[in-house]
């Protein structure tokens, strides 16, 4: 019956925008939740269609999608571990108690943002339980290769923050002048000494004692000099000894003419430096290239270090982390020195919109939301880190006062509808009497 279809029509109003309300309700309540993604609530027309004869309304349906690729605004914050995410992609995160259970590798959630602090284990976790999550880089700081289509590198990132750390040195530049006028004839021959301290693998101190010793000839000037080389941690051995001959000319004088190999490394003169062997292993020492003055030079009568320089450092305390726009968690330690120790990929998806909403802003991917992978921030189609900050709710309060003003009229139109066909199905009762 017609009259009937109509009332079926207006109950399927009620419901439809009901739903519609409901959506809107938690637009709102959300408004202040970081990281909150929208509901969109549609509507769509049901025809029941009729050859001929009464027309039968069908009515309408509602349905409802989060719009997880919705972005809302980003706000600066004081904390270096509060993230968010600038363009596509999202940040794999693992809640808290299964990390705590240690049983295989945790579920791999998405969320867009969050406030990351080190928990009582160190992991960099957020108030409401959830745990970023990044691939482990090599003790180096190097980053080994990752499966990209799979969550199974990933691990809790883990801040030590009562981590110690020093890099042992490896090269050093030797920039010293030494006296022309102890190569001359009756010279002194004194032996002019040069300590160098450098820190072996385990971040001791130790030194590379470098003396320099005069040719004296008959008569004139040698321009000649002994260098010898000797390790501390070696037991003061001799690890490189070295002919050095030094230019006389107008155009060139006092800078290196030759290098001759006694013992150690032999000298390159393409890259002004050998290479001896510490106690821990081998060291690179460049001395200048020759007819260079940024090396080892011999002018006027004065011995004199100017410039000496080397890597490594001694074993220093954490201080903080940071994470780039890249992705890469890097350690600041108070010896000056910064360590990568994590890279927090973004991970991207076909339809962002198809994933499974969870509680507290995360996300699961499903069969809708299509096959995930694991970028580089800032490579392929992903946006980047962005720290000190926090994306706000993609909820605009006005647009869901605006809606809940139409919605609330259109669900009192249907309200009346219902009426309407309650009084004519009283008149009809009405024709018996």
């Amino acid at each position: 019956m017609t009259i009937s279809s109509s009332l079926n029509a207006g109950v399927a109003g009620l419901s439809a925008n009901a739903t519609r309300l409901a959506a809107i309700s938690d637009n709102i309540a959300n408004s202040a939740t970081y990281g909150y993604k929208r509901v969109e609530a549609d509507f769509h027309s049901m025809v029941i269609s009729s050859n001929g004869g009464t027309y039968s309304a069908g009515g309408v349906r509602s349905t409802t999608q989060r719009l997880i690729d919705e972005r809302g605004p980003l706000v600066s914050t004081t904390n270096a571990t509060d993230l968010a995410v600038r363009g596509r992609g999202m940040l794999p995160v693992a809640q808290a108690s299964e990390v705590g259970v240690g049983n295989g590798t945790p579920q791999m959630l998405l969320t867009s943002t969050g406030s990351f602090r080190t928990d009582a284990n160190g992991y960099l976790s957020t108030e409401s339980g959830l745990v970023l999550m990044g691939w482990p880089a090599n003790p180096d700081g190097s980053m080994p290769t990752y499966p990209r289509d799979t969550s199974e590198g990933l691990e809790p990132v883990q801040i030590n923050v009562n981590q110690f750390t020093g890099e042992p040195t490896t090269t050093m530049t030797l920039g010293v002048n030494l006296p022309a006028t102890e190569t001359e004839a009756g010279g002194t021959g004194d032996t002019q000494e040069l300590s160098v301290e450098y820190f072996d693998n385990l971040g001791r101190s130790e030194s590379l004692n470098v003396d320099f010793t005069p040719t004296i000839p008959g008569s004139g000037t040698s321009n000649e000099w002994t260098m010898t080389v000797t390790d501390t941690a070696s037991g003061g051995s001799v690890i490189g000894e070295y002919t050095l001959t030094f230019d006389d000319s107008r155009s060139s004088g006092g800078t290196l003419a030759s290098v001759a190999t006694i013992s150690g490394g032999a000298y390159d003169a393409a890259t002004g430096s050998f290479i001896v062997n510490v106690a821990g292993g081998p060291m690179e020492i460049n001395i200048g290239e020759l007819g260079a003055s940024d090396g080892l030079t011999q002018l006027s009568d004065s011995f004199a270090p100017l410039q000496i320089s080397k890597d490594g450092t001694p074993v220093g305390n954490m201080t903080s982390v940071e994470v780039d726009a890249n992705g890469f968690v890097h350690a600041f330690f108070d010896t000056g020195i910064t360590r990568t120790i994590y890279q927090v990929p973004l991970v991207d998806l076909p339809n962002p919109n198809g994933m499974v909403a969870m509680d507290q802003q995360t996300y699961l991917p499903s069969p809708e939301s299509g096959s995930y992978f694991l970028w580089d921030a800032g490579d392929g189609p992903t946006g980047d880190v962005v720290a000190f900050a926090r994306e706000e709710s993609a909820t605009d309060v006005a647009g869901e006062l605006t809606d809940m003003i139409q919605t609330q009229r259109a669900y009192s139109s249907n309200a009346k509808v219902i009426q309407t066909v309650d009084e004519m199905l009283q008149e009809t009762t009405n024709i018996k009497r």
